[in-house]
């Protein structure tokens, strides 16, 4: 790939507030480890220890929803199912949503008793049923979190039942919550439910910001002796004059009892939407530029981005953002629409922020044989 750069004017015609080049000071939280990210770009916002490995307790659920909308998805699973309750299942020790041997749940009850009363059995009835036993179903869980890019996790189970060789760490299960809100934005409603009965059991949703914070929608609480009281935490808020609402997720590990799990989540979730500025700095329905293609029906492709590219920058300080992009070249074809053709880099004065891959906006088709082979001919000359 040849390097070529163009420099993008990216906020010219923004009316934002003065530029200042203070950074925000991270807050201090009572908790062993915390990260605070913007979802759609995945920056970090503030951090401490996120990389440490820790015991994810039920935080582990969000892996085994994941696999579980996966395998709905791919109708391995159907909702209506009801699959039988295996007696490790019936005895699991933990939280449980009670399911009775005799009358199984449905695999949506069994996900809502999952995600809403964080129901240990729930969890093994539907590893079970998905991979044939909860060990199965671990390395099944061990594959995604590679395929995720996870560094720092390990499997053995699909509850969170303490193992040593069972460890996550805070930005290892932002990603998977990420995962699970972007790519099952469907499923992702249960976890804003306050309350399940089942069997005539009420239990009520342990994530106390869903009642305190009306911009909180999700995600999952954890608990065990050795893990602390922790809580994984997304809210959505209206980004002042843009027009648009952001989403920010919070994970805050290790701390002291339930209630401080929820006013450290809060602070954090406030820390960002409050000193922070998203932009959208372009829209994915829009081209971005035109780029020459060889040996091509057409001479050209309009390039530009599957999703909208937002970023979060220290409030007042937008008009610091420049962009470029890298394009790849030559660009040769047949080009089908979606392919990259280059990466963009966005920038807060020398810092690159944020990259997104630069993509053809639609196909284009080889061009006839004397076009190719002119074509040829001239590359082979340029270079």
């Amino acid at each position: 790939m040849t390097r070529l750069l163009s420099t993008l004017a990216l906020l010219a015609a923004l009316a934002l507030p003065g530029v200042t080049s203070a950074q925000p000071s991270s807050p201090v939280l009572a908790a062993k480890s915390w990260l605070l990210i913007e979802t759609d770009s995945g920056q970090v916002l503030a951090e401490h220890d996120a990389d440490a490995r820790v015991e994810p307790a039920s935080l582990t659920k969000l892996m085994t929803a994941y696999l579980a909308f996966e395998a709905l998805r791919d109708k391995r699973i159907t909702l209506d199912q009801r699959p039988p309750v295996s007696m490790s299942a019936y005895k699991a020790v933990g939280s449980r949503m009670f399911v009775d041997p005799t009358k199984p749940a449905t695999v949506d009850e069994l996900l809502r008793g999952m995600i809403i009363q964080s129901g240990n059995d729930a969890s093994i009835i539907l590893a079970e049923a998905i991979a044939g036993t909860e060990p199965a179903f671990a390395e099944m869980m061990n594959r995604e979190a590679q395929r995720m890019g996870l560094k720092s996790t390990r499997f053995r189970n699909a509850t969170g039942l303490p193992d040593p060789e069972h460890y996550s760490s805070a930005r290892d299960l932002a990603v998977i919550a990420t995962r699970v809100i972007q790519d099952f934005p469907d499923h992702y409603r249960l976890y804003s439910q306050k309350e399940y009965t089942f069997n005539n059991i009420r239990q009520p949703n342990r994530n106390r910001l869903l009642s305190i914070d009306p911009s909180v929608d999700g995600m999952k609480t954890g608990f065990t002796d050795a893990a602390g009281y922790c809580l994984i935490s997304s809210a959505r808020r209206q980004q002042p004059g843009g027009g648009f609402e952001r989403r920010l997720l919070s994970v805050v590990l290790g701390t002291s009892s339930d209630a401080a799990r929820a006013m450290e989540s809060q602070k954090l979730l406030n820390f960002g939407f409050q000193n922070f500025d998203a932009v959208r700095v372009h829209a994915h329905d829009q081209s971005v530029g035109t780029y020459r293609v060889w040996k091509g029906k057409e001479a050209e492709v309009q390039g530009g981005f599957a999703k909208d590219v937002v970023v979060s920058v220290p409030r007042g300080q937008a008009q610091r953002i420049s962009g470029e992009i890298e394009r790849i070249e030559p660009l040769v074809a047949p080009i089908t629409k979606g392919q990259r053709i280059g990466i963009l880099r966005v920038r807060l004065d020398d810092q690159v922020i944020a990259e997104r891959p630069l993509i053809a906006l639609k196909d284009i088709d080889e061009g006839g044989w004397f076009g190719r082979l002119w074509d040829g001919l001239r590359l082979m000359i340029s270079r």
